[in-house]
């Protein structure tokens, strides 16, 4: 057979056409990483059309030649003529990457499949990838239980020890992995993941937190992005606690979303029909539950106090199609049973129904408190969450009190909150929805501005992140620039979907 057909018979094998096929990029950055990047994933089946591996990288890439950690990762080959690799990322931090991967058939469109190799993997700290693990499933219901709205001096004090016992647990049982868990860590794993699948660029999609991790990736390695759709954004530069008002905040704005929806339904459990009046109403139930914990018949002895009812009112107000389950869950909670609060509440926590929780909750925290540098005095968190609660009634203590285990962490955060401009990238695509409860539109401006080569995507819409969530406008216009790499103009807002 001549050699031309060989060749031909080859390229249609593997679905790649002759003016696809490139060069493995796997030169590390410098000679001591080179055999990171020279290694050969061995993938195996691992069910439903995937395949598993995992790749080696240091744990501290200032001694490359030191200690060595596994990264989860799962790949689902591309079913048409493939262009390469799509690494994705669902956010957090402390969320899965491989479980993500799973839904791909779901969470990406049909025409993306086809051209690349869907990439999941777990963050280092996060899920199978060296996990950070702290406490039992029993003391993190006692954590999570901890009143996060403190009104007496007592609770105050009850809420500080707890988030010491946090931070120490950690710090006892993880800390060999606590200063290494950082998404700038995180990020030179993903060029390593580069290098190994093949790829001269990279490309990638995260969402929420994963735009974070996008964005550094960008700025660390601005020549090796091909294309990065950020998704749900992350502004880098606002100062942590300044963020968790702003995303108090962003539930807020939700919420009011959610009422007026509600009200269009006869079902709707709110006797007041005007957004003021839900939400004093609201207001008056978590303080109820405060007070008087709701009613739980899951028979697992958990007190549904106003810490559990918050989690269960915002875990559905990410997105607008579990509407209709937190209108009947707040209807039940009027009338004093909690239980479906609880449940949403155990989904946003990854709790399982026999009382164990993923690692999801204590690396989330361990990547936040080594990212941001938190305050170390608790009477910061208290002024914030004064603040915040102005501005959110409603959420505001929750997500500031929230951080405070990083003010008694047994490491030094090694980010800071600043700026990031990934100069001499290629257009890197920024998504944002008018109306997300934990990423507000705003950050998305903030990063794009910031990005020396950010394009604004914008979303009138409700929910969080963009991509996939129904708007015909923003998923041609992802697809289009993942696969052709034509971005869209800068500044375009995709329409409401009626």
């Amino acid at each position: 057979m001549a050699a031309a057909a060989l060749l031909a018979l080859a390229l249609a094998a593997t679905g790649c056409a002759a003016d696809e096929v490139k060069k493995p990029d796997a030169q590390a950055p410098t000679p001591a990483l080179q055999p990171y990047y020279s290694q050969k994933l061995d993938w195996s089946d691992c069910g439903d059309g995937f395949q598993c591996s995992r790749a080696e990288v240091p744990l501290d890439y200032s001694a490359p030649s030191g200690e060595k950690i596994g990264i989860s990762v799962i790949r689902l080959p591309a079913t048409g003529k493939r262009i390469g690799s799509l690494l994705i990322n669902p956010g957090g931090p402390g969320g899965s990457g491989v479980d993500y991967a799973r839904a791909a058939r779901s969470v990406l469109s049909e025409k993306v499949r086809s051209r690349f190799d869907v990439i999941g993997f777990d963050p280092r700290g996060v899920g199978e990838s060296s996990p950070v693990r702290c406490m039992s499933g029993t003391d993190l219901d006692a954590y999570v239980s901890l009143d996060a709205s403190p009104d007496t001096p007592a609770e105050v004090t009850a809420l500080e020890e707890g988030s010491k016992a946090f931070a120490a647990a950690c710090g006892a049982k993880a800390a060999r992995l606590l200063p290494f868990v950082g998404t700038a860590d995180a990020a030179r794993d993903m060029d390593v993941l580069r290098g190994v699948l093949g790829d001269s660029g990279l490309t990638y999609l995260g969402k929420s937190y994963g735009t974070h991790l996008g964005a550094v990736y960008a700025d660390l390695f601005p020549k090796k992005v091909r294309a990065l759709v950020l998704d749900g954004a992350v502004d880098p530069s606002v100062p942590a606690l300044k963020s968790n008002e702003t995303q108090a905040v962003g539930f807020e704005v939700a919420l009011k979303a959610f009422l007026e929806d509600c009200f269009e339904d006869g079902a709707c459990p709110f006797s007041s029909r005007t957004v003021e009046g839900a939400m004093d109403e609201l207001g008056d139930l978590l303080k109820k539950a405060d007070e008087h914990p709701l009613k739980n018949t899951l028979g697992d002895g958990r007190v549904i106090n106003e810490s559990w009812a918050v989690l269960g009112v915002v875990t559905p107000l990410y997105e607008r199609e579990a509407w209709p389950v937190l209108r009947e869950a707040l209807g039940s909670a009027f009338n004093g049973d909690g239980t479906d609060l609880l449940r949403m509440a155990d989904l946003m926590l990854d709790r399982k129904p026999d009382g164990s929780y993923s690692n999801q909750t204590e690396s989330n925290m361990a990547i936040n408190c080594v990212d941001h540098p938190y305050p170390k005095d608790p009477a910061a968190y208290a002024e914030g969450a004064a603040e915040a609660a102005k501005a959110a009634p409603h959420f505001g203590n929750f997500v500031m009190w929230g951080s405070l285990p990083c003010a008694y962490w047994p490491v030094a955060a090694k980010g800071a909150d600043k700026k990031l401009t990934a100069d001499g990238a290629p257009p890197i695509v920024v998504v944002g929805t008018s109306r997300d409860p934990a990423t507000p539109y705003e950050w998305a401006e903030g990063l794009a501005s910031q990005l020396s080569s950010g394009v604004l995507l914008g979303y009138d819409g409700d929910g969080h992140t963009a991509y996939g969530s129904g708007s015909n406008c923003v998923d041609k216009a992802v697809d289009d620039y993942l696969i052709s790499l034509k971005a869209p103009k800068t500044g375009t807002m995709c329409p409401k979907v009626t």
